[in-house]
């Protein structure tokens, strides 16, 4: 049977993309970032799974403000990077997992949640930056990635209690798969930053470190915490940490298993008037 073996959390602002693409990764405002990430890239070449369950967040690329689900799962066999304006980020294309994502949909959607069933989209920074940064740039992404995209642009968007509540039902979903596959779940997207308006610029530190404090130790209380306390908290932006805990929700000890091993914790201030956040978790 599969078995997810861990959870990735980390910030995708689209900034560090580009700073991977056009080599500015050692410059002086940057170098300080990607050594944060310099032992998690050691972790996944250890730790590669077979599968990536990736939840992010699209930013008007597969999806405009004609049509935004709330929930989105991919189901093609690849996916093509996304051109944002201007041009596609220059990385290997995503590789799908049809079947298990078919599974997935399946089970989740008869375990009473509602997915939009997405057979092509492209991928924006969302997704490709959290690829890039716990991979680098290798000619081809070393597993599959099954994309799950999350409304967290236009609202209303899902509590942090459904989305914790879908984590739950997405662990169920994978454990029930026929095949023996390592799977891990990544939660993406945050931290506090608001892009827009009279508090433009906001980063909230104190609170971010917090939330990861929470989310480690605490994850069914901090999914309890309402919309307006990520809005005034961490910035408009903010709300996409209710992503983190779909991953969250996805390890064992929710479900009553030991609770996971802290590999790696790193925060950083700023990135491109981002706080990024960055945790890995592996089940025991």
């Amino acid at each position: 049977m599969a078995k997810i073996s861990a959870s990735v959390y980390t910030s995708h602002v689209p900034a560090i993309g580009a700073a991977i693409d056009l080599k500015k990764t050692g410059e002086a405002y940057w170098q300080p970032l990607f050594a944060g990430y310099e032992y998690s890239k050691q972790w996944m070449k250890e730790n590669t799974p077979d599968v990536i369950f990736l939840v992010y967040n699209d930013h008007a690329t597969a999806f405009s403000l004609d049509f935004i689900p709330t929930f989105a799962i991919g189901t093609a066999a690849e996916f093509i990077p996304a051109d944002e304006g201007w041009g596609p980020r220059p990385v290997p294309k995503v590789i799908g997992h049809p079947e298990l994502a078919s599974h997935i949909a399946q089970s989740v959607i008869q375990d009473d949640f509602d997915l939009t069933i997405v057979n092509k989209m492209d991928v924006d920074h969302g997704l490709t930056v959290p690829l890039s940064l716990m991979f680098g740039e290798p000619d081809a992404w070393p597993c599959k990635v099954i994309p799950f995209a999350v409304n967290v642009v236009q609202y209303p968007v899902p509590s942090g209690r459904r989305c914790f509540q879908l984590g739950q039902a997405i662990r169920k979903a994978i454990e029930s798969y026929d095949d023996d596959i390592k799977v891990q779940i990544w939660g993406t997207g945050g931290m506090s930053h608001q892009l827009q308006g009279a508090r433009a610029g906001l980063i909230n530190a104190e609170w971010d470190n917090r939330f990861l404090d929470r989310l480690i130790a605490d994850p069914a209380d901090l999914a309890q915490m309402p919309h307006i306390d990520y809005v005034r908290e961490a910035g408009s932006e903010g709300i996409e940490l209710v992503m983190w805990l779909i991953a969250r929700g996805a390890m064992a000890d929710v479900n009553g298993g030991a609770k996971p091993t802290v590999k790696h914790r790193f925060f950083h201030v700023p990135a491109s008037n981002t706080a990024v956040g960055h945790l890995i978790l592996e089940n025991n």
